[in-house]
């Protein structure tokens, strides 16, 4: 077996084997492939597309090139959850105790960010005393007991999306389904779950800009998960504003935690609960129905906040952070308005801009050994569809004296328009489509 002519099929709209694409793959982890040959089969598979089987076979041999995560050492149904990324969404920090109140087991390996802001670990890690690396026995005992528990990824998960992806990042390769998608089921695969809830973004936050190519994604993993005979849903879900008002590492735990408490944005709010009765009602515990009716009590009851705080404290984490989160969170006391410059109707948002904006004042990364002040961010206080003066405070800036303050503005000014006329109700619609596979 030869690399060139396995290259040569795909260039020429062929169909590759299971053993061409393992060939392909291990060749490349172990060395017997060049870089140059896997950049032109990727740019192969960019124009002519993979089929379902090519998907799943690519998917399982990068699954399979690291580690998998038994999780039988934990008692009761486990759900996985996982989002394609967006600007404010912070769902796992309010979902996970949310349907962990309901009875479900949820044992998540996350990892860093690299943009906009932190990732749910550099999130969680915002909380005085936190710890994310924990050990393997930590992480069942914590998900027995409290339901709850949130690790940082291991480094010999899927090493083969790791390597390929560095590559298709200088390649030009990045957005395409077939390579998305296998990118992202071989390392939700790799955690031995009873099923996988997806949150796939569209718009202009998104990696994927619009909704077909959205829908095309999640069908795509959907299939993926349905071949490994993995129960699966998908929601393919508004990021052309930011999810709910708060961007910023300890700006966002603060919303999660009010969200908790029946105080939270009602597009955060009502995406959490979408999502946790998906969850529920792919486990079995519960028909989605019930699912919705159990988390808005265990919201008002305040049963999901207080798996909230056992979290934390297990975790090592400031539990009265629950309960005086201004108090105890890092959150600047400086604060920069931006404001309105004409009257009119918030009517389109550029949302990667404003989650640039965020980066720019520090909450994200620019290069993966950048630090992150968890103090500062940005607070949203006007969205799509809002009627504004001129003058009134869009957004506030929390900062620190190492924010790009004035690179953050001028992002911001890019990002809003102001119109006569409100944006149409479509796009401010916050779920397009659900996808069901496997169940």
């Amino acid at each position: 077996m030869r690399p060139v002519d396995i290259i040569y099929k795909k260039r020429n709209g062929e169909i590759n084997t299971k053993e061409e694409i393992e060939f392909m793959i291990n060749g490349y982890v172990n060395g017997q492939v060049p870089d140059y040959q896997i950049s032109a089969w990727l740019m192969a598979i960019f124009f002519n597309g993979m089929t379902k089987e090519e998907r799943y076979h690519l998917t399982m041999v990068m699954r399979d090139s690291g580690d998998t995560i038994d999780l039988s050492g934990i008692k009761g149904i486990k759900i996985d959850k996982h989002s394609t990324g967006g600007v404010g969404d912070k769902t796992t920090l309010a979902v996970g105790p949310l349907v962990a109140s309901a009875g479900l087991k949820v044992s998540k390996l996350s990892g860093r960010g690299l943009g906009h802001t932190g990732g749910t670990i550099d999130k969680l890690e915002s909380i005085p005393g936190f710890k994310t690396a924990i050990s393997k026995d930590e992480f069942f005992k914590i998900a027995n007991e409290v339901g709850m528990v949130v690790a940082g990824q291991t480094g010999n998960i899927a090493p083969a999306d790791k390597k390929i992806y560095a590559l298709r990042d200088v390649t030009a390769t990045v957005d395409e389904i077939s390579l998305i998608s296998a990118s992202i089921m071989s390392k939700k695969l790799a955690v031995q779950s009873d099923g996988i809830v997806l949150d796939v973004k569209t718009g202009s936050g998104a990696f994927m800009k619009n909704i077909p190519d959205a829908v095309e994604l999640a069908k795509s993993m959907v299939e993926i998960a349905e071949l490994n005979n993995r129960k699966i849903i998908a929601l393919v879900t508004n990021m052309d504003q930011p999810l709910g008002d708060n961007i910023g590492n300890s700006l966002e735990v603060l919303e999660a935690i009010e969200t908790l408490k029946g105080k939270g944005p009602k597009d955060f709010t009502d995406l959490c609960v979408e999502l946790g009765a998906n969850m529920l009602d792919l486990s079995g515990l519960y028909t989605y129905e019930e699912a919705k009716e159990i988390l808005n009590k265990n919201i008002e009851n305040g049963k999901a906040l207080d798996i909230m705080k056992m979290w934390i404290k297990a975790q090592g984490g400031d539990e009265r952070v629950v309960d005086n989160p201004e108090e105890i969170l890092p959150i600047s006391e400086k604060i920069v308005e931006f404001k309105a410059e004409k009257d009119g109707f918030v009517s389109h948002i550029d949302t990667e801009k404003v989650g640039i904006a965020s980066m720019v004042l520090g909450a994200g990364r620019k290069r993966k050994e950048d630090e992150i002040d968890f103090s500062v961010g940005i607070k949203v206080l006007k969205k799509l569809g809002a009627k504004i003066s001129k003058g009134d405070t869009i957004a506030k800036l929390y900062i620190s004296e190492k924010s790009n303050v004035e690179e953050a503005i001028e992002l911001l000014k890019e990002a809003y328009e102001i119109s006569k006329n409100p944006p149409k109700e479509e796009k401010m619609k916050l779920i397009y489509e659900k996808i069901v596979g496997g169940k």
